[in-house]
C-alpha cells in the first residue's frame, strides 16, 4: 500500500509543479537517467526541454490528474496509466485537452532512502482545442496556428478500433478477467507503443 501510495503521488506532484513551473521539482520526478529523446538524458536535459516546451505558446497550464491505474512487474517497477485533463492559455485562445499518460515507475535511491520515480511517461492525445471549438470529427489535435492532426489517444489498445470496425456485438463467450497485476497487458494484447510527436523540433 505505501508504493501505491507513493506511486499515485507522482502524476499530482508532476502537475502542481509543472503548472507552477517549478522545473526542479518537476523534474526531480523522474529517475537520474531518464531518456529524453534525440540521445539526450537525464534530468539537465529534461529541464531544459521542458523550459522551452512550456515558454512557448504556453503563458498558464493547469493540469487535472483522474483516473489511474497501477500494476506491478516487482517490488521496484511497476506500469501505470493516468487521465489527465488539461487547459493551456496560448495567447488570444484556451486550449482545453484531454490524454492518458502511459507510465513506468522504478523504485531506486533517493534523498532519504528509496523511493519512486518517473522511469518514463508516454503521452497520448485524444483532442486539444480551443474551449469555444468542439474537436468533433477527425484531426481532434487542433492547436492555434497549427493543422489539425490525429491524436494518439485509442492507439495503444487495440479494442476500440475492433469495437467499430465489427456490427454489434461480436457474439463470442466473454473473456475471463485479467489476472489483477495484467488488465493493463491484457488490454493491450501486446500492442506497440505508438510513436508521439509533442513538439515540432
Amino acid at each position: 500500500l505505501e508504493s501505491l501510495d507513493a506511486i499515485r503521488q507522482l502524476p499530482a506532484r508532476y502537475a502542481l509543479a509543472l503548472d507552477m513551473r517549478d522545473m526542479d521539482a518537476m523534474v526531480s520526478l523522474f529517475e537520474e537517467d531518464v531518456k529524453v529523446g534525440k540521445g539526450r538524458s537525464g534530468r539537465l536535459d529534461l529541464r531544459a526541454w521542458m523550459d522551452g516546451t512550456l515558454r512557448s505558446p504556453f503563458t498558464g497550464t493547469s493540469h487535472h490528474i483522474g483516473g489511474h491505474i497501477i500494476e506491478f512487474d516487482d517490488p521496484d517497477h511497476a506500469r501505470g496509466v493516468v487521465y489527465s485533463k488539461n487547459e493551456h492559455e496560448t495567447g488570444d485562445e484556451w486550449v482545453i485537452m484531454q490524454m492518458m499518460y502511459v507510465d513506468e515507475y522504478v523504485r531506486s535511491a533517493g534523498p532519504d532512502g528509496p523511493r519512486w520515480y518517473f522511469a518514463r511517461r508516454l503521452p497520448l492525445y485524444w483532442y486539444a482545442t480551443d474551449l469555444n471549438k468542439p474537436p468533433i470529427g477527425d484531426n481532434k489535435m487542433r492547436w492555434p496556428g497549427t493543422e489539425p492532426v490525429e491524436g494518439n489517444f485509442h492507439k495503444l489498445f487495440p479494442s476500440y478500433a475492433e469495437f467499430w470496425a465489427r456490427d454489434g456485438d461480436h457474439g463470442g463467450p466473454v473473456a475471463e478477467p485479467a489476472p489483477l497485476e495484467g488488465f493493463l497487458n491484457a488490454m493491450r494484447r501486446g500492442q506497440a507503443a505508438p510513436r508521439v510527436k509533442v513538439r515540432a523540433d
